[in-house]
């Protein structure tokens, strides 16, 4: 009689009936994850931890198999071999769902602590959120005139417009500052640099970068825009365009998940993007004494083309 395994009392066989794991030998997983990784697709991040958990799990199975004494009776080249492929996909097995936890940490380290569904709480400071010395009226005046621009550029990306006014209080502290030069203003609103393949107007500005997780200076080329709108619609297809911020678009009322996706896009450089972006979003019906954030009569974005990606 041939023996049977209840399922119900094997995790192994049940932990993953939904999504089965990969094969260990399919080695077409790693060419898809190097496409995805040169695309900066945010979800890379995600699977080579995963990876490296698997990695991990299959030299802790094989220390375990050298530690024990083995059957010198039944013991073979071939058994071992065997054995091998077996804990090459239980490892991988093991690291899918959940896993050891190891994957997730190895996210929240790579992300400076904010990954997504982390469980750092979101700076609250006025510091932290880029929101020291600017006033309380001058906060609500900021939400006001650049709200309609917001609602419209939401409605584009399937995003709450509080998480595009907070980006934009976050960029330009609540309007006091924007990328500008002796020739005036930028309407860049969303500190969007001008790259290589910018052949519209520009302004060199000082800007604060983050490398290593430490602050300072430098000098960068901003794109310029006539005037606010066509900033916004640059924006737009900033986002929309380029498969970084991929994770970003549709995400709805969900304001972390939109900074989440753009901070792991590479969007900044400073490590509290998201969390100071949320941070600004969870006090802007405070700030500007707006009860709802919908579309009424705003203006639909509609200007000259400008689809070329963010630096």
């Amino acid at each position: 009689m041939p023996l049977k395994i209840d399922p119900s009392t094997n995790p192994l066989a049940t932990r993953n009936s939904a999504t089965p794991a990969p094969s260990a030998t399919d080695f077409h997983q790693f060419a898809t994850l190097r496409r995805a990784a040169g695309a900066h697709d945010p979800k890379a991040l995600r699977e080579v931890a995963r990876q490296f958990e698997s990695i991990f799990t299959k030299m802790m199975l094989s220390s375990m198999r050298k530690a024990s004494f083995g059957d010198s009776l039944m013991g073979s080249d071939q058994v071992d071999m065997y054995q091998g492929m077996m804990d090459d996909q239980l490892s991988v097995q093991l690291s899918q769902g959940k896993g050891l936890g190891l994957a997730d940490m190895l996210v929240r380290q790579l992300q400076g602590g904010s990954g997504q569904g982390a469980s750092a709480p979101a700076a609250t400071s006025d510091d932290a959120a880029g929101t020291n010395n600017v006033s309380p009226e001058q906060q609500k005046k900021f939400v006001e005139q650049f709200l309609p621009h917001a609602t419209a550029a939401a409605q584009q990306l399937g995003v709450d417009a509080r998480a595009i006014v907070a980006q934009a209080a976050l960029e330009t502290g609540w309007g006091t500052h924007q990328p500008r030069d002796a020739a005036g203003a930028s309407n860049n609103s969303f500190g969007i640099k001008a790259g290589a393949n910018w052949t519209g107007a520009s302004v060199e500005s000082a800007t604060t970068e983050y490398v290593a997780g430490t602050a300072g200076s430098e000098d960068a080329s901003f794109r310029a825009y006539g005037n606010a709108a066509e900033g916004v619609a640059d924006y737009v297809h900033v986002l929309r365009d380029n498969p970084r911020y991929a994770a970003a678009l549709g995400t709805g009322s969900d304001v972390r998940a939109f900074a989440t996706a753009l901070q792991q896009g590479g969007y900044a450089t400073d490590p509290q993007y998201a969390n100071k972006l949320v941070a600004i979003a969870e006090r802007l019906p405070l700030a500007a004494d707006v009860k709802e954030f919908k579309s009424s009569a705003a203006t639909p974005i509609e200007t000259q083309e400008s689809r070329l990606n963010n630096g």
